[in-house]
């Protein structure tokens, strides 16, 4: 089942803050972020500017302990609805929220994005704020027994008409403001609720009300869900009601955290459609953690092989593109990386990813496009330089149509690496950890 908006038709491309800002990111480096993706990025298809979690937060950067202040000093409305922080985003001290930033991201060609977490600030309902537009006050839509286990700022929301009435009101404020895209925390996945009699996850219920939300409020927002790994079974709930939704928790530069991801790509294959993604996280490339206390920032811990098996993996599986690098400091490799014509045009929602063969050594992803043309992906994922290698019968047990590829058939490396001929199959050498990425002549 699909979602019933097309705001999404092919798989979003942008940046978002948190790899490297953390919850500290301010109105000017959201700026300049905006201005470098416009000048350097936008032509290649990247479009959203994602400001991350605790823009509310007026005393984000301010402890070296916490990176969530239980009940910290955050900026909010009469209504219980958080407001950017005016400190870090002096342009909404007038009480206009995002709207002037979000005006700046769109003079640009862009489009503007936030973090939420589901549910109500326990600020709002221990004060009984009274709901925008309705008798009802937060406390009487508010679940205290639904609590995010990693952030304290929230309670759920009850399926009421009240709880509806509030997610209807709060979504029309930020597309008010201009917000094209909305990634909600704790909703795609929690560990710490889970559905029982006495302890209920409203993850479900609240992804709903969004949805019903967004189709109301007269903007096209892309919802996207977190944290991950999305639960399977319920791949039709989430591509009903979100566009992306996430396959992994915190995706980071860690080989032992990409070596897992053909396997969640393998399972999720078949749930990818116009509209809808499943979402394998940022990509942790460039300088990250420059706002982590007591991680120094560092330039990727990913090899320049495995920061092309990522990307390669990412665009034939169809996932999103999220930077979550500096931008401004984007070395010029990093820079080649993201915007190879030829991977990101396999992101483009028509072509179809395909395992072909997975085992603890070697992958093998092909590429199906509208127009019949294939690309083939041998990724080695063993610890040694390896020959990698598939045939017409690892294509043809995959559902693969390779019957126009005959003996002699020429490729092309996408990467810029040596040609190959196909003979009966076609192989490599690949480097540990690394990718050719092979497209028919």
């Amino acid at each position: 089942m699909r979602n019933k908006n097309e705001f999404a038709k092919t798989p979003p491309r942008g940046w978002n803050s948190y790899d490297y800002y953390n919850t500290a990111v301010t109105e000017e480096e959201v700026k300049r972020a905006a201005d470098y993706m416009a000048s350097h990025l936008l032509p290649y298809g990247y479009e959203y500017v994602v400001i991350d979690i605790e823009w509310y937060a007026n005393d984000a950067d301010t402890d070296d302990r916490y990176q969530y202040l239980p009940f910290g000093n955050n900026e909010m409305d009469a209504y219980g609805r958080f407001q950017p922080s005016p400190k870090r985003f002096p342009s909404s001290a007038d009480g206009s929220g995002f709207t002037k930033l979000a005006a700046y991201v769109h003079e640009k060609g862009l489009k503007f994005g936030i973090h939420i977490l589901r549910g109500i600030p326990r600020e709002a309902a221990h004060r009984h704020l009274p709901l925008y537009d309705s008798t009802a006050t937060a406390a009487d839509i508010a679940d205290p027994a639904s609590i995010c286990g990693w952030n304290p700022d929230m309670y759920g929301v009850r399926n009421t008409p009240e709880g509806q009435h509030y997610y209807d009101t709060l979504i029309q404020m930020y597309a008010d403001w201009g917000v094209d895209f909305i990634k909600c925390d704790d909703i795609c996945d929690s560990w710490t609720y889970r559905p029982s009699n006495h302890n209920p996850f409203l993850g479900w219920e609240e992804t709903r009300m969004l949805h019903r939300a967004i189709m109301k409020c007269g903007r096209p927002i892309v919802l996207s869900l977190s944290p991950g790994p999305a639960q399977l079974p319920r791949a039709w709930e989430y591509a009903h009601n979100a566009n992306m939704w996430r396959i992994t928790d915190d995706f980071w530069d860690d080989w032992s955290l990409l070596k897992p991801m053909f396997e969640r790509c393998e399972v999720w294959q078949n749930h990818v459609s116009p509209g809808c993604y499943p979402d394998c996280d940022m990509l942790p490339v460039g300088k990250l953690g420059g706002r982590f206390p007591g991680h120094p920032e560092r330039q990727t811990n990913f090899s320049k092989e495995e920061q092309k098996t990522m990307m390669s993996l990412w665009c034939l599986f169809g996932a999103p593109l999220m930077i979550g690098a500096d931008l401004l400091s984007l070395d010029p490799d990093t820079l080649s990386l993201l915007t190879n014509r030829e991977i990101l045009s396999l992101d483009d929602g028509k072509h179809r990813g395909v395992q072909v063969k997975r085992s603890g050594t070697e992958a093998v992803w092909a590429s199906m496009g509208e127009d019949k043309s294939l690309v083939l992906g041998l990724f080695n994922l063993g610890d040694s330089d390896a020959q990698i290698r598939t045939d017409l019968s690892d294509l043809a047990e995959a559902d693969v149509d390779a019957e126009a590829v005959p003996d002699g058939t020429s490729f092309r490396e996408l990467w810029g690496e040596a040609p190959a001929v196909f003979a009966g199959g076609i192989g490599a050498m690949v480097p540990a950890h690394g990718v050719r990425v092979f497209r028919i002549l």
